[in-house]
């Protein structure tokens, strides 16, 4: 579709100032939709702000905005050397996005094309994420936990929304979704038919957004819950700072894997959080030892209280893993099973160097810890590690996960490692085709042998 775009002097000008706290829902063309040009055409949802051309001036932080590209015939270049006011008559409406000149993802793209994102759009985005996961995954005959809304992977960019229960627990990276994700988590909540609601803001949000951060809990929600994942028992904090929004729902299927690897092994845990893998080895996988290790106190108590739930037998340790692991390779300490799962390491592109050496370090010291023919579990939950990356560092360190001196005084060589198997996220956080970097999980299931 092609038509001339609306110049900011056409919008309205005495327009009321809106409630920065809430936004609507959908536009309203009648009240005028502020217009943005790309350079180019990009079907990515998230628009940084490198790649616009020009704003409407009485666009605001958190508005919809009608997003306008050069006709598919016409290059980058040709409208650059064009006259603009010519150009312009030309530009093609591409969709329509949430706006944030505060944010280097300056539009949040909601729905392409010509048709505005409706009451009827709303609801079925909406439908076709619970049906997702209630129909094709079938997860509720296996837990009452899992993610109900994936971010960009069901096209709602910056919001993630997990099922804890009979709980909702929507985490924000998008001050625009924010404002509008009180209106998306009651229509969710009645479809999925889930009465509490808790919203809390992403830990960057100040600083990526501009945005305060902010956390609501409806009428009569609880400030925890206790759930289940395949007849084992979690309790979930709601009302603590925490990762994502309470509980690792992405795990779930490697946590299933990792359980049938276990009976009667020594199981070490590291980067254990409030102990997932580690209660599962126990409880699903029967192992005969089971140790989970981590630096924060307040998981930790998490940790302990699910153990307890299953009443099942697992050691928590509070120590940071770089001194815990050294010191149980100096007591030449091994296990059947290492899992590492650290938190996310790289948040940013400024961190990608410190984030990947630090993802080394971790995997040559688990390593060591793996008894040969062992099995070790490595995880990265970077986005901005690509997988091809994250393997060649793990190889890496296999190199050199050898035990520096033997008895004798002889250096050996590397620890020879298998790789078995990679997997992912489970099948509820699903990855939209044109953002691939939403496949944000990575988990590498390899074997070790002895030093050469």
């Amino acid at each position: 579709m092609k038509r001339r775009s609306r110049s900011s002097s056409e919008s309205v000008p005495n327009a009321p100032r809106r409630d920065r706290e809430t936004q609507p829902l959908f536009p309203d063309p009648a009240a005028g939709i502020p217009v943005v040009h790309l350079k180019a055409r990009v079907r990515h949802p998230l628009i940084y702000r490198k790649r616009v051309e020009h704003v409407d001036q009485n666009a605001k932080p958190g508005d919809w905005v009608a997003v306008y590209v050069p006709p598919q015939e016409t290059t980058t270049e040709a409208v650059e050397d064009a006259n603009r006011e010519t150009a312009a008559d030309e530009l093609e409406l591409w969709g329509y996005g949430i706006y944030n000149p505060r944010s280097e993802i300056a539009i949040r793209m909601i729905r392409f094309g010509a048709q505005l994102p409706d009451d009827g759009f709303w609801q079925q985005q909406l439908n076709r994420a619970v049906q997702l996961r209630r129909e094709l995954l079938d997860l509720d005959q296996v837990t009452d936990t899992y993610r109900l809304i994936n971010a960009e992977g069901d096209g709602f960019p910056g919001l993630v929304v997990d099922r804890f229960g009979d709980v909702l627990s929507a985490e924000l990276f998008s001050w625009g979704m924010l404002q509008r994700s009180r209106e998306i988590l009651r229509r969710l909540s009645v479809i999925s038919g889930h009465p509490h609601v808790v919203i809390r803001t992403g830990p960057k949000m100040l600083s990526q957004e501009g945005a305060e951060a902010a956390i609501y809990f409806s009428d009569g929600a609880p400030r925890s819950v206790v759930v289940q994942e395949l007849g084992t028992r979690f309790r979930v904090r709601l009302d603590e700072a925490s990762h994502k929004t309470g509980f690792f729902c992405d795990q779930r299927d490697n946590r299933a894997r990792l359980a049938k690897f276990c009976p009667g092994k020594s199981v070490l845990d590291l980067c254990c959080y409030s102990g997932g893998f580690a209660i599962q080895a126990k409880c699903l996988g029967q192992a005969a030892e089971v140790i989970g290790v981590d630096l924060d106190e307040q998981p930790l108590r998490t940790a302990k209280d699910n153990a307890n739930l299953n009443r099942a037998s697992v050691r928590f340790v509070q120590a940071d893993v770089f001194p815990y692991m050294r010191d149980m390779i100096r007591q030449g300490r091994q296990f059947d099973v290492v899992v590492l799962d650290p938190p996310k390491l790289i948040n940013s592109r400024a961190e990608i160097e410190l984030g990947t050496r630090t993802h080394f370090d971790l995997n040559r010291l688990a390593m060591q810890l793996v008894k040969a023919g062992g099995l070790l579990l490595t995880c990265s939950c970077a986005g901005l590690l690509p997988e091809s990356e994250f393997m060649r560092l793990v190889f890496a360190a296999a190199r050199q996960a050898g035990a520096p001196i033997d008895d004798v005084g002889i250096k050996r060589g590397p620890r020879p490692a298998r790789l078995l198997f990679r997997t992912g996220a489970a099948g509820d956080h699903p990855v939209a085709s044109n953002c691939p970097e939403g496949e944000y999980l990575k988990a590498a299931w390899l074997t070790l042998d002895d030093p050469l």
